[in-house]
């Protein structure tokens, strides 16, 4: 079975994130989303227009990787970063918390994460299902560029190869 784990990180969240915009209605970003920055850290607001959906499918990987629910505080500091002071040494400060809030509402929404009262966020089934299948769709082309990867992938995917070859 291929789980997230086995796929590039950069490539499951672009992936993640094409499939939010494009089928998840749930998933949008508010009015206010284009012209603020993601923390004080930050000099600018983000350049790319799809940072709502790349930072909703980080999210949503990063929900995956957890082992217990995660608090919107945690991924405040997981997204944060060093602000520069000019001539002073840099300090860590954590990211805002509104969008990362109203992202974790708008999965909610969409079926994908769950909250547990007092503890934080999980990923549901249906979620969990999402990045899975993300995540085989990924590494079967991954295995079409790289055959030495064949080792590691599960039978399902030999067996599927092997009809579609002969």
């Amino acid at each position: 079975m291929v789980t997230v784990r086995d796929v590039p990180a950069d490539m499951l969240i672009q992936r993640l994130a094409e499939y939010l915009k494009n089928n998840v209605t749930a998933v949008r970003p508010p009015q206010w989303a284009f012209f603020v920055k993601t923390g004080s850290h930050r000099e600018r607001v983000p350049d790319d227009p799809d940072w709502w959906y790349i930072r909703a499918a980080a999210v949503l990987r990063k929900l995956y990787l957890a082992s217990e629910p995660i608090g919107i505080e945690t991924f405040r500091v997981m997204f944060g970063g060093l602000k520069r002071r000019g001539s002073a040494p840099p300090h860590f400060r954590k990211c805002g918390g509104s969008h990362i809030r109203k992202i974790l509402q708008q999965l909610e929404r969409a079926g994908l994460v769950k909250k547990v009262e007092g503890k934080g966020r999980v990923l549901t089934d249906e979620g969990r299902r999402l990045l899975d299948r993300i995540a085989f769709e990924i590494f079967k082309e991954l295995v079409k560029s790289r055959p030495e990867l064949v080792k590691y992938a599960p039978k399902s995917l030999l067996s599927s190869s092997s009809a579609s070859s002969s």
